[in-house]
């Protein structure tokens, strides 16, 4: 893997272990030679782990779109920095830039931005590996959600295996790393009657 798109908060969130865990992410894609992919901001959970990366001299490359450039006051020490003109060209350009996505604590924009690449991994859009990374069992709602789908019908157990969660960043990269894509043959069920 030569990049890995982070997903995650522009807050800091209200627990110091959020922090902890971020910089410990950054840290470890450096030591193993793994460029950074995230927002472009230099607020919240997004600004520590690029000072992370990039104090630990690694890459970082940020994306962000013009609107949000000045509001989230755009990460100015990164590797390089994107400015893009919309939020669809920047979820397209991080993508583009990555070999696989993972996810920290974070609010709608980080739920929306995972939810959108797993989607479009189950359709075969992609075949990237998708992670979450579990601080503190802050995703442990969402995966309860994702099993409950699958108990219900509305999501496939190969599917919902598309989404990778470790609870420490070195278990996580690991899980990545060794990840081969599944072919599953049909994603919907036709039954529907």
């Amino acid at each position: 893997m030569r990049r890995i798109c982070v997903f995650c908060g522009s807050s800091p969130g209200s627990r110091p272990e959020y922090r902890a865990a971020t910089e410990e992410l950054g840290t470890e894609l450096a030591r193993r030679n793994i460029g950074l992919v995230y927002g472009g901001g230099n607020v919240g959970l997004t600004g520590m782990i690029a000072d992370a990366v990039l104090r630990a001299g690694g890459e970082a490359v940020g994306v962000i779109p013009e609107n949000l450039m000045a509001r989230e006051d755009g990460h100015n020490g990164l590797t390089k920095l994107h400015i893009v003109r919309s939020m669809h060209e920047r979820k397209a350009l991080m993508a583009d830039l990555s070999n696989a996505f993972v996810a920290l604590p974070g609010g709608f924009g980080t739920l929306e931005e995972f939810c959108e690449v797993v989607t479009r991994k189950q359709l075969g859009l992609h075949a990237k590996p998708c992670g979450i990374l579990n601080v503190l069992g802050y995703y442990t709602p969402l995966l309860a959600m994702f099993d409950h789908a699958v108990e219900e019908r509305f999501l496939k157990p190969e599917n919902r295996a598309l989404v990778l969660t470790r609870e420490s960043p070195a278990d996580l990269l690991q899980a990545l790393e060794e990840w081969r894509p599944v072919r599953v043959e049909k994603w919907l069920d036709r039954d529907t009657r």
